[in-house]
């Protein structure tokens, strides 16, 4: 008899809260507009956070919403973005491609190891070991996890063992932000052509014997645009935000730490930077 009673009781129990879910669904539900699986399709489906939300799915239904406009994505192509426009009746709207850079140049032509690194082919676990072999602390070590960390091939290492980024490829996923244990790679509008590539934070010209384009925090740059570059310790740090960037201020940097990159690629050093000539690794720092 109490079995019977407990079953009972359990069941009228279950049988309210299922009427009662029933009937909160009734009332809560929300119908979802047909247009985002539409919409969704027409995105590119990598789901990298470059427009800004957490996938294609979360940005189509900001599409749909009106809070957003297709071209803010900046992975697809300009056509799929013109026929999310059209059949949403929005303006394409234009939004300025975001991608990875490198706040480093010293490949392995340039730069010094001050010790062989022998264990897991890995940046994360060089750095564990006295932050790796490079002579400069902050330098990239060259072992590629940015690259191996990119989902859209967008990284290269190249003959130097530095990694090379692919802005046609880049989605400003932020995979190799977080894969670099040396905090190297940012992301930026592809129009921030004035760069500082370096992150050593030492100053003088004895930086030079470890890595020959280092940055010896001589202050040329700031100097010669000063609206656009100041000092901050020992490395210049340009503001984006205070108008038309120059080339002024990559004229007399004598090591080409800070350069103007060119747009589709390339990159265009000041005068006062010394060439570099070596192709083959520089050979490890004397004990």
């Amino acid at each position: 008899m109490v079995v019977l009673t407990a079953v009972a009781y359990i069941g009228g129990l279950t049988f309210t809260l299922a009427s009662l879910l029933v009937l909160a669904n009734r009332k809560l539900h929300v119908e979802e507009d047909p247009r985002i699986d539409t919409v969704e399709e027409m995105l590119p489906h990598a789901n990298c956070g470059a427009c800004g939300f957490p996938g294609c799915r979360p940005f189509a239904e900001a599409l749909v919403a009106g809070a957003a406009l297709p071209g803010r994505c900046t992975v697809g192509n300009e056509g799929d973005r013109e026929k999310i426009a059209a059949f949403l009746g929005v303006d394409v709207g234009e939004q300025v491609k975001v991608v990875a850079r490198l706040a480093c140049a010293g490949g392995s032509n340039v730069a010094r190891n001050r010790a062989e690194y022998d264990g897991l082919d890995s940046c994360a676990a060089a750095a564990l070991v006295a932050g790796g072999g490079k002579a400069c602390f902050w330098g990239c070590l060259g072992l590629a996890d940015c690259e191996v960390a990119c989902g859209f091939d967008a990284i290269r290492m190249n003959a130097n063992n530095l990694p090379v980024v692919d802005e046609d490829l880049c989605t400003a996923c932020g995979d190799c932000v977080t894969a670099c244990p040396k905090d190297l790679f940012s992301l930026h509008p592809v129009d921030h052509q004035l760069w500082v590539a370096c992150k050593s934070q030492e100053e003088g010209d004895g930086l030079l014997a470890d890595c020959e384009v280092a940055c010896t925090a001589c202050g040329r740059c700031a100097m010669d645009a000063p609206d656009l570059v100041r000092m901050e310790g020992n490395l210049p740090v340009v503001s984006y935000d205070r108008g038309p960037q120059s080339r002024d201020a990559t004229l007399r940097c004598p090591t080409g730490a800070i350069v103007w990159l060119k747009p589709g690629g390339g990159i265009a050093k000041g005068d006062a930077a010394s060439e570099v000539i070596r192709k083959s690794a520089r050979r490890p720092s004397p004990t």
